[in-house]
């Protein structure tokens, strides 16, 4: 039997949005031994250099999207990377997939007004009833946890817009362009954004001094897994996915993200993150 590419579409989303669900609470356990903007640029930089030899004759780019390209990577990467760490720093790492899934309401209504797409009926009816779940989730510290944990949710969610604006784009350079490209000057643009921060954190801290475990695991798994297979996987989906269907996967992410966050950190759901995961599988 033959399996089309749609269904390898799902398939590829599947993996990656489980790999970006794992991703929050094993940055996060990381973030305690190696600093932010380091681990940012070490986990875009040096996959540009593992995939060169394997990718190099497939880097062109439609001279139509080279503004997207760039975009891709100051909005899927740049901006996204740097509020989720930041947001990483200061509210739990479960909060960071759960805000993240309310991306697909956005992405429809983008996907109605701008792409000419007709997301089904589920979709329309489905995305309000979780981002109500996502919005108990974002002000409910306002009231119980103080204001540093409201601030961090406040970045997941200027992370969360930064992405959906990468995979809007990208839904269009994915037509013209392949996955590998998009990936790898994504990746470029991405670093070149964290360059300076990264220096700044070398020139005050130090290059990975007396890195552990932790920060060994989160560079192997954002190098390996978060940055090259699941962008990848991602990039590759878009390709034969409207927008809108694209940005649902990600109501996996809390799921693996509890999974793994509960024994690795002892973050545990509290009512209104329950609360939240009930409207938002709903």
């Amino acid at each position: 039997m033959v399996i089309s590419n749609a269904k390898k579409a799902v398939l590829a989303l599947i993996i990656a949005n489980m790999i970006w669900g794992a991703a929050a609470p094993v940055f996060k356990w990381a973030l305690s031994d190696i600093h932010p903007y380091t681990l940012a640029f070490l986990r875009f930089s040096v996959p540009l250099i593992l995939m060169y030899p394997f990718v190099r004759k497939k880097l062109k780019v439609n001279k139509k999207d080279f503004l997207n390209i760039i975009f891709i990577g100051i909005t899927g990467i740049g901006i996204n990377i740097i509020f989720f760490f930041q947001g990483l720093l200061h509210a739990p790492s479960i909060n960071a997939s759960l805000i993240g899934s309310s991306g697909p309401i956005f992405i429809i209504f983008y996907s109605l007004l701008f792409l000419k797409e007709k997301p089904k009926r589920k979709l329309l009816l489905g995305a309000p009833i979780g981002l109500f779940g996502v919005i108990l989730v974002l002000i409910t510290p306002l009231f119980i946890n103080g204001s540093l944990v409201a601030i961090g949710n406040v970045f997941y969610l200027i992370a969360m817009l930064g992405a959906i604006t990468s995979i809007l784009i990208t839904r269009k350079a994915a037509k013209r362009n392949s996955p590998e490209s998009i990936t790898f000057w994504s990746f470029l643009v991405g670093s070149i954004v964290f360059l300076p921060f990264f220096i700044n954190e070398v020139n005050h801290f130090g290059f990975l001094q007396n890195l552990d475990i932790r920060g060994i695991i989160g560079l192997i798994f954002g190098i390996l897994l978060s940055s090259l297979a699941a962008y990848f996987l991602h990039n590759w989906a878009l390709k034969y996915l409207a927008a809108a269907d694209v940005s649902v996967f990600t109501y996996i992410d809390p799921v693996m993200a509890i999974l793994i966050a509960a024994p690795l950190l002892s973050e545990y759901p509290d009512t209104a993150f329950i609360f939240g995961t009930f409207f938002v599988l709903g």
